[in-house]
């Protein structure tokens, strides 16, 4: 299943998949190429593969596309494998997969199922509704930053847009909000809840986390002022984020965030919009099996991230 207007898919992308698909079928998959519709086809295709008994599904696109297909596949034994082809690639960059499709697709013939845990984000707009995750959920700044990106914006200039829509924002005043954790409330203007190390394809903010992981690692930023997040961005970049004023660092395997104004705060996952508060995020063990470079589990166990075995 591909997206036809992920970034390397457009103009010539399309011979790019072909050629991933060629492979994929000389190493004796039956594949067919199939494109989504729109916004939410991949989760309906997903989910009728999966009640078929297809072996295998690959996604091709951005983590968008990905997070749509993995939702269509949730509580099944279906593997899902990645070919990387959208903006930022997080699950793509975090695991060490290639961006190159060729590559990409012959290093899926090596890769590993792996039965993880993701994240699921329950709320309620006007009527019930729910998300999972396999990346991340992000409550305040950068979800309000998505939710007000222009399409065209992003199409064209790709992970710049984000920056330019970030930056657009300094001086302005953020909405506070609150999250809780084991009865505890703390008060932020921006929430990571996050199962990777890997931020938008150029950060880390959360740095103790794998896919493996069952439970969130949770960064909470404070402060009204958006200037304020200049000295957050130092620290990120400088490694030097814990232990700043104004920042904490916790683990969970749930939470719930509540306004604390008459003020909408918004809610990604995965990159894309989601919602707006309130809602609770929590962790869904033994979820979803994922086609993962064997590279990736031995750098997590190299590097000391935590590791369970689920």
């Amino acid at each position: 299943m591909y997206n036809p207007h992920a970034g390397k898919l457009k103009s010539r992308g399309s011979e790019r998949l072909e050629r991933a698909g060629r492979i994929l079928t000389e190493a004796g998959y039956v594949a067919t190429l199939v494109p989504t519709s729109g916004p939410g086809a991949a989760v309906a295709l997903a989910r009728g593969w999966v009640a078929d008994g297809v072996g295998l599904i690959v996604a091709a696109g951005g983590d968008g596309t990905i997070n749509e297909v993995a939702e269509g596949m949730v509580h099944s034994a279906v593997p899902l494998g990645i070919l990387p082809a959208g903006t930022a690639n997080v699950l793509a960059m975090e695991t060490g997969m290639s961006s190159n499709l060729d590559t990409a697709a012959r290093d899926l013939l090596t890769y590993t199922p792996e039965r993880i845990s993701v994240g699921r984000l329950d709320f309620n707009n006007g009527s019930p509704a729910r998300r999972h995750f396999l990346l991340m959920a992000g409550i305040g700044l950068d979800a309000r930053i998505i939710y007000n990106l222009s399409a065209p914006l992003k199409t064209n200039l790709g992970k710049i847009a984000y920056w330019i829509a970030a930056f657009s924002l300094m001086g302005r005043r953020l909405e506070e909000f609150s999250v809780k954790i084991d009865d505890h409330d703390y008060r932020c203007s921006f929430a990571l809840v996050s199962k990777v190390r890997n931020y938008g394809g150029d950060l880390e903010i959360a740095r103790d986390t794998s896919l493996f992981d069952d439970q969130f690692e949770v960064v909470l930023l404070e402060g009204q002022n958006s200037v304020r997040y200049l000295r957050y961005f130092a620290g990120v970049v400088r490694n030097r984020l814990q232990g700043m004023q104004g920042v904490r660092i916790l683990r969970t395997r749930k939470l719930h965030v509540s306004p604390v104004r008459d003020a909408r705060v918004y809610m990604q996952v995965d990159g894309e919009y989601a919602g707006h508060l309130p809602g609770s995020v929590e962790i869904v063990r033994d979820a979803i099996t994922l086609l993962l470079p064997p590279l990736y589990k031995r750098r997590v166990k190299l590097t000391g991230s935590r590791l369970n075995t689920i």
